[in-house]
């Protein structure tokens, strides 16, 4: 099946080495982001948020994002630093100086693969943020139906064990799990799907933007042309781990049972 890859990932600003709201310090909002090229660019809530033009090859994919980037560090005043942070804590003081409509955690709840119901939203009362790194994999176009509701799950699930499971020894965010990224969180699209468990950890060095690419392409290949299950040998096995933060079990599980499936090394 021909797919193409897209992600809309999260960043925080830094100043003097502490961080700091992004609200008002670019154009572009969620409901209208600002085009630019390689993608768009926005403000959500504290933290500044882009997406790309969906991909089919991985050095397209690394080449959008990093080209966004660059739109974006040029519109950012020069004092100011990008941080890729999966989670940001703000002093309470100057969380109580912030505009309320920055403060607002104004995401739609998503659904979970397994259970097929809405996650609950999470209630963010701490002075912390966090960022996600979602990926978009499009490969339909049309009005969403129940079979494409089941083709979104299937995907999601499979996306958790070369996704996922990778992340928990890739990524050493685990405040950020509490709140997001649940296993199985997605979201069904007119295009395709959002797979929505990733922080932003993957934007630290194009080596791991391309194992993202990859590893999703490959996921969706062994599923629909090969008829590789993933969840139909592990089971729940993804969700335990990536819910429960087993990080130890995620490394033994990709170092024997997945080694023939997924690949780490070298990122």
């Amino acid at each position: 099946m021909q797919i193409q890859i897209g992600a809309d990932p999260e960043l925080f600003l830094k100043r003097k080495g502490f961080f700091v709201n992004a609200h008002d310090m670019i154009p572009g909002t969620k409901k209208s982001p600002h085009p630019v090229n390689g993608g768009a660019v926005q403000v959500d809530g504290m933290a500044l948020e882009f997406n790309i033009t969906p991909a089919s090859e991985p050095s397209q994919f690394v080449d959008n994002i990093n080209t966004v980037l660059g739109e974006l560090r040029n519109m950012v005043p020069e004092d100011f630093d990008f941080s890729f942070a999966a989670v940001a804590t703000f002093d309470p003081q100057y969380m109580l100086q912030q505009p309320p409509e920055s403060l607002l955690l104004g995401c739609e709840p998503d659904l979970d693969a397994y259970l097929g119901s809405e996650n609950p939203k999470p209630d963010n009362t701490q002075p912390m943020r966090t960022a996600a790194g979602h990926v978009h994999i499009g490969w339909r176009e049309g009005a969403e139906d129940s079979q494409h509701m089941e083709e979104c799950k299937a995907i999601t699930r499979q996306l958790d064990y070369v996704l996922g499971i990778p992340s928990m020894v890739l990524d050493h965010d685990f405040k950020r799990r509490e709140m997001y990224g649940k296993a199985g969180a997605f979201r069904a699209k007119p295009y395709g799907a959002e797979y929505r468990v990733l922080s932003n950890f993957w934007l630290k060095s194009p080596a791991l933007m391309e194992w993202v690419f990859t590893n999703t392409k490959q996921g969706v290949d062994m599923l629909v042309d090969h008829g590789v299950d993933l969840f139909d040998k592990f089971g729940e096995t993804a969700r335990d781990i990536i819910n429960n933060n087993k990080v130890e079990d995620a490394a033994y599980l990709l170092e024997n049972d997945l080694s023939p499936y997924v690949n780490i090394r070298g990122v």
